[in-house]
């Protein structure tokens, strides 16, 4: 079959299609004919090897973390899906890729496309709508009422975050680029900060929680803006001593990880509040509970652009500008 692959980490990690092997079904998964297949930042850079001591793939990979498409064979454990299904998975730390005409997906990471989406619209959904629910439910135990600032609202992570967070009864803050400041209003953000013009740290207080979707010196500034007891979770770093322990690493990577995670610790609890960084799981159940969300309307897919499987590597380039406003999707068939 054809697939996006890279051949090896770091600045040359040949990124191109080649012919692999269709792969042999366990037990408990699905071969999938991916119809569609969603990007994400991660996946560009996976092949310069930073997460090459904690993801794992074998060389040549497989790129594309994200599909929806059609179940055609089920392994002999699987009970929930038949051939003939029509599915979205997150393949995100499973040690293979989406952007292929076809894909093994286990059991438990899929779930039903949600019957109102085609299967570009399902494939944006599934990397960011798992970090939303993981990051803003279960990490950040977001309440109705409470108020949480989502950084970079037009992005993917933060247009559909910020959509699950006011179906959650939060006030949500953001920031954006004067262009994008009428979109992230259309999807509920109750206060948006243009950081052309304002410091988010200058204007926001009080908050019980801070989604870390920005790299630099975000993530320090946002300890000013919540109150005692607050939160961040972050999604971009820096790795932490909870992150090593829960993925069993050795002890020499936990030290390195609190090396990496010192400051922003020691900040955090300077002003009472805590860090925590989130590594997103798949998780099929989870995906059913968003495709509930999706089929109701309370969220909906935010598309920037949909590229051929010819233009894959394009796809892949043109999200590592930063400019994209929603997802970047390929589409397969």
């Amino acid at each position: 079959m054809k697939a996006l692959t890279f051949k090896r980490y770091g600045k040359s990690p040949e990124i191109g299609f080649a012919e692999v092997s269709l792969p042999v079904l366990k037990p408990n998964e699905l071969l999938v004919e991916v119809h569609a297949a969603g990007i994400n930042p991660i996946d560009n850079m996976i092949p310069t090897g930073i997460f090459k001591p904690v993801l794992k793939f074998q060389l040549p990979a497989i790129l594309g973390s994200d599909l929806a498409g059609v179940v055609t064979q089920v392994g002999s454990g699987v009970t929930r899906f038949k051939a003939g299904d029509e599915i979205y998975a997150s393949l995100f730390d499973l040690g293979t890729g989406s952007i292929a005409e076809c894909a093994v997906v286990p059991e438990s990471a899929a779930a039903l496309k949600p019957a109102n989406l085609d299967f570009v619209q399902a494939a944006s959904i599934p990397m960011v709508g798992l970090t939303s629910w993981q990051a803003l439910k279960e990490r950040g135990d977001l309440q109705t009422g409470q108020k949480v600032f989502i950084p970079a609202g037009s992005g993917g992570i933060g247009s559909f975050a910020i959509q699950l967070a006011k179906h959650l009864g939060a006030k949500v803050a953001t920031n954006t680029s004067t262009p994008n400041v009428q979109n992230v209003s259309s999807l509920g953000a109750d206060e948006v900060i243009d950081y052309k013009k304002q410091a988010f740290e200058t204007v926001l207080r009080n908050y019980d929680l801070v989604l870390g979707t920005l790299r630099g010196d975000v993530i320090e500034k946002s300890v000013d803006v919540l109150k005692p007891g607050g939160r961040i979770v972050s999604l971009v770093g820096p790795l932490d001593k909870a992150f090593a322990r829960a993925r069993g690493l050795n002890a020499f990577l936990g030290f390195v990880f609190g090396l990496m995670s010192r400051k922003i610790i020691r900040l955090a609890k300077s002003k009472g509040v805590a860090y925590s960084f989130l590594f997103v799981r798949p998780d099929g159940a989870q995906l059913g509970e968003i495709g509930k969300l999706l089929e109701s309307g309370h969220v909906r897919p935010v598309i920037d652009k949909v590229f051929t499987f010819e233009q894959a590597k394009q796809a892949l380039e043109y999200l590592a500008t930063g400019r994209a406003k929603g997802k970047v999707v390929v589409k397969i068939r």
